[in-house]
C-alpha cells in the first residue's frame, strides 16, 4: 500500500493511493479554507470506513439488515505529545439478536486499521532531499524513530 500527499498551498494537502484523490486542510480558526476534513479526522474516517467495511460483509454473508448499517466514530485529543487519547467505535445496526450483535462486534473487532491501532506498527520517519529519493538513495539526510 502507497500513499502520496502533495502540497496545494495554505493549509491544504492532497492524499493520492491509485487513482483515487482524497483532499485534507485545517479548520478556519487553524489558518485553513476548511475545505476538506482535517488529518484526524481522516484517521477517525478510515477507521470507521474499515469497521463499516467488515460489518457489512459480516451482515450481508449472513441475509441481515444492512441498509441502516452506520458507524460513528469519536475520539479525545491529549497534548504531550498531541495524539488521540482514546477512540470510541459505535456501531449502528438495527434489528439485529444479541447473537448478531456479538457477531458484528467480533467482526469489527477483526478490522484491519482497528488491529493496526492495538498492535503499533514499527513507523520509521526519513526525510530525503529528492522529490524523486527512495530508501535506498544516497539523499537520505535523516532518520528518524
Amino acid at each position: 500500500m502507497d500513499v502520496r500527499v502533495r502540497y496545494l498551498g495554505g493549509k491544504k494537502f492532497e492524499m493520492t493511493a491509485r487513482n483515487h484523490h482524497v483532499d485534507s486542510d485545517q479548520p478556519l480558526d487553524n489558518d485553513g479554507a476548511d475545505s476538506a476534513m482535517t488529518p484526524p479526522e481522516l484517521f477517525l474516517s478510515s477507521l470507521g470506513a474499515c469497521a463499516a467495511y467488515y460489518a457489512e460483509e459480516y451482515l450481508r454473508a449472513r441475509a441481515l439488515p444492512h441498509e441502516e448499517l452506520e458507524i460513528r466514530v469519536s475520539a479525545e485529543k491529549g497534548d504531550r505529545p498531541a495524539r488521540i487519547t482514546s477512540l470510541q467505535l459505535d456501531v449502528v445496526a438495527p434489528g439485529l439478536n444479541q447473537r448478531h450483535r456479538d457477531g458484528v462486534l467480533r467482526t469489527v473487532d477483526a478490522c484491519l486499521i482497528k488491529n493496526t491501532l492495538v498492535v503499533p506498527p514499527h513507523i520509521e520517519t526519513r526525510v530525503l532531499t529528492s522529490t524523486e529519493g527512495t530508501a535506498e538513495e544516497p539523499s537520505l539526510a535523516l532518520v528518524g524513530h
